[in-house]
């Protein structure tokens, strides 16, 4: 059995579980979110405890046990407290700011990119070069901020580019001059 799998996910007050034909529905103050469940493992609401549990002993169904305790542990902690990425941008000229549901970055291209933020998500920019992009849905807000990540690498030598708020860039040095 998984290590990860067999432990019950402890369900909060405020937040309610639905199990029924293969879908589970979590709502909480933040949101609903609804997840499918495959044929290789059951879900069982126990009280102020989620557990599943694999159909047989076979390797698919030891890989979805562990795979859906955690996506179902994500939509609790999603529809409670939330997550939220910070994006740190670095550049001269580099900016972010947010217009409506877009989000516009001069990123030192010859145009602008334009992001549109989708339902469900929040952005916030500051002047000094942070956006925060902030959800219930652990997966949207990880997708959407590797998307904004990708539009300008962050390169070793400058600095420059958009980089996570707790990652670090090895710096490498620059060219010598002719001696």
């Amino acid at each position: 059995m998984s290590k990860v799998g067999k432990l019950p996910i402890a369900v909060p007050a405020g937040v309610t579980i639905n199990v029924a034909d293969g879908v589970v529905t979590v709502k909480g103050p933040k949101g609903e979110l609804k997840q499918n469940i495959g044929d290789k493992v059951t879900v069982e609401v126990k009280g102020t405890e989620i557990v599943v549990n694999p159909v047989d002993n076979s390797k698919a169904a030891n890989a979805a046990h562990g795979l859906y305790r955690v996506l179902i542990n994500n939509m609790v902690v999603g529809v409670t407290s939330g997550y939220s990425k910070t994006l740190v941008i670095n550049g001269v000229g580099y900016r972010a700011e947010v217009k409506g549901k877009e989000l516009v970055m001069n990123l030192g291209y010859s145009s602008d990119f334009v992001a549109i933020i989708p339902e469900g998500l929040t952005v916030t920019a500051d002047p000094s070069g942070k956006v925060t992009i902030s959800g219930i849905d652990k997966q949207r807000v990880g997708e959407f901020s590797a998307q904004l990540r990708t539009l300008r690498m962050p390169e070793p030598y400058k600095g420059k580019g958009i980089r996570y708020d707790n990652e670090v860039i090895r710096r490498k040095v620059g060219k010598t001059g002719v001696k």
